[in-house]
């Protein structure tokens, strides 16, 4: 029972730490702050956690995730799920949302090391390879190449939209940069098989989640 209390006590600090740290930034973030969100004692905050800065390596620690998607008829469609659902929870979870703040902004701290993107990569070059050899790729198309800039415009987006437009276009800016890019990627084909709608991201995480529901029942 203790021990529960213990995890339970470490979620909601490490989830008013995202809070903080998504609204200020590192730097302007404050312990006082993140332990009045919490409801925790500074005691409690310290046992789990020795410094703002293990706080922020605790929410980075967070950010990747399970971005595994349901199989799809087409490896690409994969990808596209694995990004539309990330774009999803960039705006609805708040681990994601305070840990791409933290690995993407210049601070006191340098947390660029603990970035997802590269890991995102090799995830997207993996589904891109075995759509390569189940030939959904033109020719001349370059599986890491492609991963590289996928993950690279998922990482300007949310950059962009969040100084024009508080990060609440994510989903349909990421709608557009696949429609411009799956061109001059997948064979013609496979065009209007494509599930690209802003919405995406939405009915991924939903199957996800209950998917969840049905493993825990």
């Amino acid at each position: 029972m203790a021990q529960q209390r213990a995890i339970r006590t470490r979620a909601v600090i490490l989830e008013a730490a995202a809070s903080v740290f998504d609204r200020y930034g590192y730097d302007a973030a404050t312990i006082k702050e993140i332990t009045a969100r919490s409801g925790a004692t500074k005691g409690a905050l310290y046992f789990h956690f020795s410094s703002k800065e293990e706080l922020a390596w605790g929410v980075l620690r967070e950010l990747t995730g399970d971005l595994t998607v349901e199989p799809a008829d087409s490896h690409v469609q994969e990808l596209i799920d694995m990004t539309m659902a990330a774009a999803y929870r960039s705006l609805h979870d708040l681990i994601v949302r305070a840990g791409l703040r933290l690995a993407m902004e210049p601070g006191s701290v340098d947390f660029s090391e603990a970035s997802p993107f590269p890991v995102w990569a090799g995830l997207g070059e993996d589904l891109l390879l075995r759509a390569a050899e189940r030939g959904e790729l033109l020719p001349y198309a370059v599986p890491r190449e492609t991963a590289d800039l996928v993950v690279s415009a998922w990482a300007g987006i949310q950059v962009y939209a969040r100084l024009v437009a508080g990060r609440g276009d994510v989903e349909r800016r990421m709608s557009v940069m696949w429609a411009h890019l799956l061109p001059s990627v997948v064979m013609p084909r496979l065009l209007l098989e494509l599930d690209v709608a802003p919405d995406r991201g939405a009915r991924v995480e939903a199957v996800r989640a209950l998917r969840s529901a049905s493993s825990a029942s």
